[in-house]
């Protein structure tokens, strides 16, 4: 049996945590006290995200994500090994919520224990209204 990515994305959903933009947002603003700082880092390409994103994100490219996330230097400022940003909440922000599943399945497998994918991703950030900073 032969899945296009959509399928593929919907049979992995169920083994993803998805938050809303709404409580990314409110975790973002220090509003959700459950939660630890947030590292978010958005996987779209470059071009994507020449034209906006969310303030303070990390840039690492879906294609990137799994051989990058260990050397990102942002990331190495904060977190002393991968082992500790693998007990960390992580936020993966796409285009629309599709590439996030699939890189939090990826993350999960690689150890990483608290990962959220951005359901609706970054248009569902925009049509929230929420503040986005421009990249160029």
């Amino acid at each position: 049996m032969v899945i296009n990515g959509r399928e593929l994305v919907e049979s992995l959903r169920a083994q993803v945590q998805e938050i809303s933009v709404v409580q990314l947002h409110d975790i973002l603003h220090g509003l959700n006290q459950r939660h630890s700082p947030a590292v978010l880092i958005d996987i779209r390409e470059v071009a994507e995200t020449n034209a906006g994103s969310i303030a303070n994100a990390l840039l690492i490219p879906r294609g990137l994500l799994e051989m990058q996330i260990g050397s990102e230097e942002s990331i190495k400022q904060r977190f002393a090994t991968l082992e500790i940003l693998a007990e960390q909440p992580v936020y993966l922000l796409c285009r629309s919520g599709a590439r996030s599943v699939l890189s939090a399945v990826s993350l999960q497998q690689m150890g990483f224990k608290h990962v959220y994918s951005v359901a609706g991703g970054f248009l569902a950030w925009q049509a929230a209204g929420f503040e986005c900073s421009n990249r160029i």
